[in-house]
């Protein structure tokens, strides 16, 4: 296990239990006193947990990780969810992307899909997307016209949030928006934690004729704080094959294409 490996991991194990002891981490973590110690001091000073006599408990906020030490959450499937998403992705496209680790990948298969390079100017697919991580990577590739929405960066998410990320986004059309969620739910929708992020996502949303969540099975029959837009407006789920299956007929009950993989 490396060291990003094992931050993401203690951080994990603070928010799922609220209250942690040094001996417990080195115990599950097999590490020593020392470095979990160090690792709990790091996480304290980017305001992640709160440190204790002997251990750490959760912080303000802390539920809604940073997107760096969420990328090795669900890898593996996060992989396969982006790879089939980004095979329904025609040449010429305009795609939309919003933030998050799933729609990060995906873009990254977008880029080395060899059938989206157009030969000529003007065949290029454009990306749509509020998340600079997203825009920083798909900028350098020439096959790709990318435009980036207004707005305040989140420092957790790397998404542009605020009323300077919707005025561009009420002047275009998407073909299909890949839509990251923090929880799907056939009774409530698609949800955000954070209520500047949902805001945004549901214009993104309305902009769009096809919307396709690409979510991993562990958000699916869960809700968050910030509603995005309903299950009728879904027209896609791309999840992973630990799916519940009560779930998935739910979905599809309620006229959602589900997609496992």
């Amino acid at each position: 296990m490396n060291r990003h490996e094992r931050l993401a991991g203690l951080l994990e194990l603070v928010i799922e239990r609220e209250s942690v002891h040094v001996d417990d981490l080195v115990r599950e973590l097999g590490v020593s006193a020392a470095t979990a110690r160090r690792d709990l001091d790091e996480l304290a000073e980017q305001q992640l947990i709160t440190r204790t006599r002997g251990g750490a408990t959760t912080a303000p906020g802390s539920s809604d990780l940073p997107l760096r030490y969420k990328t090795t959450r669900h890898a593996e499937e996060k992989t396969r969810i982006a790879r089939e998403a980004a095979s329904l992705v025609e040449p010429r496209a305009v795609v939309g992307l919003n933030g998050g680790t799933t729609t990060t990948e995906v873009a990254r298969e977008i880029a080395v899909r060899p059938e989206l390079r157009g030969p000529a100017p003007g065949d290029e697919v454009v990306v749509v997307t509020n998340a600079v991580n997203i825009a920083n990577e798909l900028a350098v590739r020439p096959h790709l016209r990318v435009v980036v929405t207004g707005g305040v960066a989140r420092a957790l998410s790397y998404e542009l949030t605020g009323p300077l990320a919707t005025p561009i986004l009420e002047r275009i059309s998407l073909d299909v928006l890949f839509l990251g969620v923090d929880a799907l739910d056939v009774t409530r929708g698609a949800a955000a934690q954070h209520e500047g992020e949902a805001a945004v996502n549901g214009a993104f949303v309305e902009r769009a004729n096809r919307v396709i969540v690409v979510a991993d099975s562990g958000k699916l029959g869960r809700t968050a704080f910030a509603a995005i837009c309903g299950i009728d407006a879904v027209d896609t789920l791309v999840t992973d094959t630990g799916a519940d299956r009560a779930l998935v007929r739910e979905f599809r009950h309620s006229g959602v294409e589900v997609v496992r993989v």
